[in-house]
């Protein structure tokens, strides 16, 4: 298990990762999120030990991380760290061996990893000759191939076309199966809800939100649509709740507590006929737009 305790990293000033807290479980698979400058690069740098940590510390197994520790870590950083003029099996097999893995081994895992993300044929390409969703590929096969046993990855959809994005996730889930922690960042909201056991929101530096995608989406205002079978307007009478938009049938408001549904639908139903009445789950995007605003 991997445990940040009140990360905290200063350039002079200013303060770019401010007293951050969060864990990756055993197994996890745990989205990083958060606009540009937020300070998710900085915080998985300094998991990775390439910046120290001006406050805190990071934990592995519930000790302070070593460099005998990182050693097993796969890493995946937001600029890319391979060689563009060496050829792609040549490199991604030295960077196993760098890990412990044998040369043999080396040679054969990264065949097998090249070979399922469709890189076979170019497997003694050099990495320039590639596209660059093909480079995201090849810096992928780097992170996993000495099998870490936590891998921290910096923007590693980006890039990628839908064939290749199911190709990665299938990739993490065989890792987290085994029990391997996973912790990546992403600006693609709708994939991390989808695949992620657990969200980390951070804005200016500092963590926002933190939990799996339904407590956060439940974590929000209670908001319901409302379809009656005449004009809606009268809701702006009710002084017992928030109106958020009403246009013609339809009105969406805000209620102060879950008991106040059937009091909307009484009211309802007194002036008309209800054709629906319901509540508003928020995406995690909806989330992210309200804890960062």
């Amino acid at each position: 298990m991997l445990r940040l305790d009140r990360l905290t990293r200063r350039f002079g000033g200013h303060v770019a990762v401010d007293d951050v807290s969060f864990e990756v479980g055993d197994g996890q698979l745990v989205g990083f999120v958060g606009g540009n400058g937020a300070g998710k690069t900085t915080t998985m740098r300094m998991v990775m030990g390439v910046l120290q940590a001006s406050a805190g510390e990071v934990r592995w197994n519930d000790a302070p991380v070593t460099a005998i520790d990182r050693r097993e870590f796969g890493y995946m950083p937001e600029e890319r760290g391979l060689y563009p003029k060496q050829p792609v099996l040549e490199q991604v097999a030295y960077l196993a061996q760098l890990h412990g893995v044998s040369a043999h081994d080396a040679r054969e895992r990264g065949t097998a990893l090249l070979d399922r993300f469709g890189l076979a044929d170019r497997a003694k390409d050099k990495l320039e000759a590639l596209s660059l969703g093909n480079q995201q590929r090849v810096q992928i096969v780097a992170a996993v191939i000495a099998r870490p046993k936590m891998l921290v990855l910096d923007e590693p959809f980006s890039g990628l076309d839908p064939g290749a994005v199911d190709d990665m996730v299938a990739l993490l889930r065989e890792f987290t199966s085994t029990g391997t922690p996973v912790l990546f960042s992403s600006h693609q909201l709708d994939l991390v809800e989808r695949l992620c056991d657990r969200i980390v929101i951070l804005s200016r530096g500092r963590v926002v939100a933190d939990g799996v995608a339904d407590e956060l989406r439940r974590s929000g205002p209670l908001r319901h649509r409302l379809v009656t079978g005449n004009d809606a307007g009268w809701v702006r009478d009710l002084g017992w709740l928030d109106v958020i938009d009403v246009g013609g049938d339809t009105a969406v408001v805000q209620l102060a507590a879950a008991e106040d549904t059937d009091r909307l639908l009484t009211e309802a139903l007194r002036r008309g006929s209800v054709r629906e009445l319901a509540e508003i789950v928020p995406s995690v995007a909806d989330i992210y737009r309200e804890v960062t605003a």
